[in-house]
């Protein structure tokens, strides 16, 4: 059974940063494409940041140049760097595989918000 655990979300003034992290068990998560979503109040869930097995990134135009992806495969952990941060990033954030009907059961995730 595959676990993801989210950490290092908070209250951030706009224009702050966070970093967050996501630690996979039950599963080697270097050999799989791994994305970032989140899910605000009333929306759906969206991707924001996607990295493939080859460390090939790409990101939504929403968090472009503000959000870098990145993981480290010794400790099975991803992360997410976040910084010019927005009201509107305000949401819950969730780690898993970046396809489509092969995810993992979704963790907690962890709670950003920014507000002044």
């Amino acid at each position: 059974q595959v676990q993801l655990v989210e950490s290092g979300g908070g209250l951030v003034q706009p224009g702050g940063s966070l970093k967050l992290s996501c630690a996979v068990s039950g599963s080697s998560s270097s050999r799989y494409g791994m994305g970032w979503y989140r899910q605000a109040p009333g929306k759906q869930r969206e991707l924001v940041a996607a990295i493939t097995s080859g460390d090939t990134t790409n990101y939504a135009d929403s968090v472009k140049g503000r959000f870098t992806i990145s993981r480290d495969n010794a400790k099975n952990t991803l992360y997410l760097q976040m910084t010019d941060l927005k009201p509107e990033d305000t949401a819950i954030y969730y780690c898993n595989r970046n396809s489509v009907g092969l995810r993992w059961a979704w963790g907690q995730g962890t709670q950003v918000t920014v507000s002044s």
